[in-house]
């Protein structure tokens, strides 16, 4: 015996919502794809220069939030209270 599907009784779904606006670019990320892989000497830079300064950046943040969390404890906050400077 065959059936027929049956058609679901009620509303139509919903339509799925709009992706919305582009999400916001940086000025690096706006950088044509060409200039930085054009060939693997140019990418291979790009790779280090940015390793680079996401390093130099990491450091900076932590070694602020390591002196922040630690102000008053380090060397360089007591060292007024053991060392006289000659004069």
């Amino acid at each position: 015996m065959l059936t027929t599907p049956r058609t679901p009784i009620g509303p139509a779904p919903a339509p799925a919502p709009s992706p919305g606006p582009d999400p916001i670019r940086t000025p690096i990320a706006n950088l044509h794809p060409s200039l930085i892989f054009r060939n693997n000497t140019a990418f291979i830079g790009a790779v280090f220069v940015g390793a680079f300064a996401f390093e130099l950046a990491y450091d900076n943040g932590m070694d602020k939030v390591w002196d922040k969390i630690n102000k008053g404890r380090q060397w360089k906050d007591i060292r007024h209270k053991y060392v006289q400077d000659e004069e």
